[in-house]
């Protein structure tokens, strides 16, 4: 296998905003750089006349008709509330002061 590019695995690791330790990054560079060696194999494929699609099998009416329905009534959405206060449903504070 051919040496391959020295990859910046730093600028990569920003654009995931993940914080690589030095260990990390030499154990990285070389598999980001096998990646990418991968897509240079798939570029040999040859898809001439294959059309693009976004499943591998052709997928149809795959969705409820969009029709219009009415909603449940506030004594509906509330029956099943462990509490709830002015129509509603109460839950337990989440934001640290």
């Amino acid at each position: 296998m051919s040496e391959s590019p020295k990859m910046d695995i730093d600028y990569v690791s920003n654009l995931a905003r993940i914080e690589l330790s030095p260990e990390e990054r030499e154990k990285f560079q070389p598999q980001l750089g096998q990646v990418l060696e991968y897509f240079d194999k798939l570029q040999e494929v040859d898809v001439q006349g294959v059309e693009p699609t976004a499943h591998a099998f052709p997928r149809f009416n795959v969705w409820d008709s969009d029709v219009a329905k009415d909603g449940f009534s506030e004594e509906q959405a509330l029956a099943n509330a462990p509490k709830s206060r002015n129509g509603q449903i109460v839950v337990p504070k989440v934001v640290e002061e």
